[in-house]
């Protein structure tokens, strides 16, 4: 890892030096220089400080990437089925792998879940491990964490795929922590070198960028990934995939939390599964105005979103929100109103299969994704819109 070196006898003034970075990550205690947690590494003290700021590469051991083959998916288990984000991650891992050459594995955990195995074969998966046991009922971290550990170390996977879930986002981590290696949440897009390198690319910053991740010298690599975010793969006609069927020893399955009772949570339908979605921006002038996008909404039988602006508003509910820090759809309509098209918004639906967008900016980010793009005043054409649909239906 690179730092930064400090060479104290050339500091003439070394209270002067604190002024050169702009996160005021130089400090000077008792005449002497030294970084604090704050440094960004933007090496402005490098540039600036007259040879008293040194860059130093610090070379680290690799890994034996030979030893690490694959790419496997964690599946999850939702009420006695196989949750949808991983067919789509079985889909991705599929076309990884294919550029290494290398197999796609996928692990299986629960109570009961046997019969679900071919499900996983169906889908592209070359092996699937299934560790069916009683303990694995109900999700609990600690056997959870123990059978996919076992996992990992019998098969040894390059890369590892999690659904984003509350489940996933609880497993990854403990996994990645116990190989000592790194994780990146939320992957908007991966790619696979020739090296076996899994490039994650995510937003960073709050979205304003898109931060290329790698992790070259650890093995394996982790990555979450949300619902919706790649498409399910076509089924494989008479898959062949090997299904191999695991144990965990009761040792490893101790837990410290005790289920006495799972109740069913009523299911709230969710833009998530939306096909047709209409979607409020800034340019909503008032809540009020919202009922004329709920109208359209409804002669579409589609269901009404919006951006983070309108939810921090209390104009809509947080369940409804679309990006980064709400939810990702991937509808086959979705008509954008107002929308400006910031990048967290953009990375929770430019997967849809239509985008309309009614903007009066002709310069909204939003146009640069659009299919159709609408130039004018959205309580113009969102009324007539309503009106020729209304007008249509009466014919």
């Amino acid at each position: 890892m690179p730092h930064i070196v400090i060479h104290q006898e050339k500091a003439a003034d070394p209270q002067a030096l604190t002024g050169l970075c702009p996160f005021g990550a130089i400090e000077a205690v008792d005449g002497k220089l030294s970084i604090n947690s704050a440094c960004r590494m933007c090496r402005n003290c490098i540039k600036r400080g007259n040879g008293v700021f040194e860059l130093a590469e610090e070379s680290a051991p690799g890994v034996d990437k030979s030893a690490w083959r694959g790419v496997a998916v964690i599946a999850e288990v939702e009420e006695g089925a196989i949750h949808p984000v991983t067919f789509e991650l079985i889909g991705k891992a599929k076309e990884l792998a294919a550029k290494v050459k290398q197999p796609v594995f996928a692990l299986l955990i629960g109570s009961g879940v046997s019969p679900l195995a071919p499900r996983l074969a169906e889908y592209g998966a070359d092996e699937i491990r299934v560790y069916d046991q009683e303990v694995f009922r109900y999700f609990r971290i600690e056997p959870f964490t123990a059978a996919a550990e076992d996992f990992i170390r019998k098969v040894r996977p390059s890369a590892i795929l999690v659904g984003g879930t509350p489940a996933g986002r609880s497993l990854a981590p403990r996994l990645a922590a116990r190989f000592r290696t790194g994780l990146t949440a939320d992957c908007t897009k991966l790619d696979m070198s020739e090296t076996t390198d899994l490039d994650q690319i995510r937003p960073a910053y709050g979205g304003n960028i898109m931060a290329h991740i790698n992790t070259p010298r650890h093995r394996p690599q982790f990555a979450t990934v949300r619902y919706k975010i790649f498409p399910i793969p076509p089924k494989t006609p008479n898959p062949g995939a090997r299904i191999v069927r695991e144990e965990l020893p009761p040792e490893k399955c101790v837990s410290g939390i005790e289920v006495l009772q799972a109740e069913l949570k009523e299911r709230v339908r969710g833009i998530e599964d939306a096909e047709v979605i209409v979607a409020a921006g800034r340019g909503v002038r008032k809540p009020e105005d919202l009922a004329m996008l709920q109208e359209l909404a409804d002669l579409l039988d589609g269901r009404l979103a919006g951006t983070r602006a309108v939810v921090e508003a209390g104009w809509i509910d947080g369940r409804c929100q679309i990006g980064l820090s709400g939810r990702t759809v991937k509808p086959k309509l979705i008509i954008t109103c107002g929308v400006s098209g910031a990048i967290q918004f953009v990375a929770g639906m430019n997967g849809s299969e239509k985008i309309v967008a009614i903007n009066t900016d002709p310069e909204a980010p939003i146009f640069n994704i659009a299919h159709i793009g609408i130039c004018g005043d959205l309580y113009k054409i969102v009324p007539d819109l309503i009106e020729k649909i209304k007008r249509a239906r009466e014919e």
